[in-house]
């Protein structure tokens, strides 16, 4: 079958409405973060575990990632998620709800210590069962230094989210600590990885926490899953 390009006039329409479903996709997402967003719950174990309701997007990572460093730009507030140079301080699940619409959870850092017993503890005992057993979650959002190479510890967790069932994505942090190749290779690397798991988003993302870079898009993908 014969393939006929576009005329011009019918190609800047295709952009235009890319464009604009790029755009409200954003602004969605912009919305959605200027909400209020308070941290209502902890839990340490499954029985303390707040009522569902609201969709859950729940944030992992090795410890010192910068994942507290990524709540706060996401939300826009200073300390929402407190930033600690203690690795391993947070041992439980925070819950915050944000404009009433979506649930954020904030999981355990992991591999601060001795890596097999680290996840051992957390990972393979409420985190797991609370992964697996929650029908509110949509997605994980996996942790990941861009400046470093993964770690062990980081494909033992992608590893227990695929037992697990549920859908991970892997979000790159600190990505304004590489040059913009260094940064599209990178990008191309942990996509190739994602590709190799089954329960892994196929799309990773990159953000800096400090120059604000993807914290619009990756609020975007959030509100999709809000409103879904």
């Amino acid at each position: 079958m014969a393939h006929h390009a576009l005329d011009p006039a019918d190609e800047a329409g295709a952009r235009a409405v890319v464009t604009e479903d790029d755009a409200a996709r954003l602004e969605a997402g912009r919305l959605l973060f200027a909400g209020t967003c308070a941290f209502f719950h902890g839990a340490q174990r499954l029985d303390q575990l707040p009522p569902g309701g609201r969709a859950e997007i729940a944030f992992a990572g090795r410890s010192n990632v910068g994942k507290s460093s990524l709540l706060n730009a996401l939300t826009g507030r200073r300390a929402l998620a407190r930033v600690s140079n203690t690795p391993g301080r947070t041992r439980q699940l925070n819950f915050f709800n944000l404009a009433d619409r979506l649930t954020l959870v904030d999981m355990p850092g992991y591999g601060y210590a001795r890596a097999g017993r680290d996840i051992q503890a957390d990972w393979q005992g409420m985190m797991f069962d609370y992964l697996r057993g929650r029908p509110e979650l949509r997605r994980v959002l996996l942790l990941l230094d861009s400046r470093i190479e993964i770690k062990e510890t980081d494909r033992a967790v992608m590893t227990l989210l695929d037992r697990a069932a549920v859908t991970y994505q892997l979000v790159l942090t600190k990505a304004d600590g590489l040059s913009e190749p260094a940064l599209l290779a990178r990008l191309a690397a942990t996509a190739a990885l994602a590709r190799g798991h089954a329960a892994a988003h196929p799309e990773p993302l990159a953000t800096s926490s400090e120059t604000g870079a993807g914290i619009a898009e990756l609020r975007a993908e959030l509100a999709g899953l809000a409103a879904g």
